[in-house]
């Protein structure tokens, strides 16, 4: 059978993109010619919103399986989408540049007439946070965090919030890391401190070498590592389990070594998406407080405040970040086993 030849217009269906703008001030005879800047700029986001979740379920879908292996095609496929969406939050940051040559005067004219639509309607990003590991709990705003929605994008949210996140997945396949499990890679290993704490010898060693790294005034750090990477419990100052903290640690101190280079590369790349969506917050806080002061929002949020908030309560991966509370100097890490070194080259 012959191919129908693809035409560029209806390939990318343009017909329908570029006849997707009606300006709200049209209707009431009072064009403002920035609105469809408004227009183009946030279908812009919602587009690049569907691609940031095209890349993320990819991501999931890999995840979910019972087993990553960290020398993989499959986790080298992870750490480039995830790139990918790093590239992505940049330019939606960039956006913004294009969205302030609009002054406040000029989003005047128009803003009245979009009552009560409102970002905070972007049920494509409630649902990107959500999957990434955004818990309700920890949500800034709870009371109206969904009350603005229609139903059936309530039901789409909910759904990703009933499965297992990208975050809660990472943290089961840093629990699966087998650097402590298997004794072999141990048992060539030389400690120089007395073990009288009852961790592994290794945890042993770093933690009394870390004690002695620390000035006056962060004493307290040895307990917060204890409860953190050595507890047998969850610590309440992070997310991720201990054991899951403990490998994360590990991988961060030997990222040097071939087989942990792909591993600390996901790691970072999830640092770097919680901070493009931090920097992107940040933006819009000023640009809103640019463009409408103090004045509350058109959905009716408190507009500058309720993004204040969400700025410093939405950070997803930050167990990651505190992780650089506790390094010391690589010259100060404890010597690995031969057999442990063998196991962390390539094979």
């Amino acid at each position: 059978m012959t191919r129908k030849p693809v035409e560029y217009t209806e390939y990318l269906q343009l017909e329908k993109i570029l006849n997707a703008q009606t300006l709200e001030s049209d209707k009431e005879n009072a064009h403002a010619h920035d609105e469809m800047l408004f227009i183009i700029i946030h279908q812009a986001y919602e587009l690049w919103f569907k691609q940031i979740h095209f890349e993320v379920d990819s991501a999931l879908t890999i995840m979910r399986k019972d087993a990553v292996n960290d020398n993989s095609a499959e986790l080298q496929t992870i750490v480039h989408r995830t790139s990918r969406v790093i590239t992505i939050l940049k330019l939606l940051v960039q956006q913004i540049d294009i969205l302030e040559t609009m002054t406040p005067l000029d989003f005047h004219e128009f803003r009245d007439f979009l009552r009560p639509a409102s970002g905070f309607q972007s049920w494509q990003f409630k649902m990107l946070e959500a999957k990434l590991g955004l818990k309700f709990d920890e949500r800034h705003g709870q009371q109206y965090y969904l009350s603005m929605l229609k139903p059936e994008y309530v039901q789409f949210v909910k759904e990703v919030e009933s499965q297992k996140t990208l975050l809660e997945l990472i943290d089961d396949w840093l629990k699966r890391m087998p650097f402590f499990n298997d004794k072999q890679l141990w048992s060539n290993y030389h400690t120089p401190n007395t073990n009288d704490s009852g961790y592994h010898a290794f945890w042993n060693d770093y933690l009394k070498t870390y004690a002695s790294t620390l000035v006056e005034g962060e004493m307290q750090n040895v307990e917060t590592f204890e409860k953190i990477f050595l507890s047998e419990h969850k610590s309440e100052h992070t997310i991720l389990s201990s054991e899951a903290m403990r490998n994360a640690l590990f991988i961060s101190l030997y990222r040097g070594n071939p087989i942990l280079q792909m591993p600390f590369q996901l790691m970072q790349n999830l640092l770097d998406i919680d901070e493009q969506m931090a920097t992107w917050r940040f933006r819009h806080i000023n640009m809103v407080h640019r463009m409408i002061g103090s004045r509350v929002g058109t959905g009716g949020s408190s507009g500058k405040d309720y993004l204040q908030g969400a700025l410093n309560k939405h950070y997803i991966f930050k167990d990651f970040a505190f992780i650089s509370s506790f390094l010391i100097q690589r010259n100060k890490l404890p010597e690995l086993s031969a057999e442990l070194k063998g196991r962390l080259g390539f094979m």
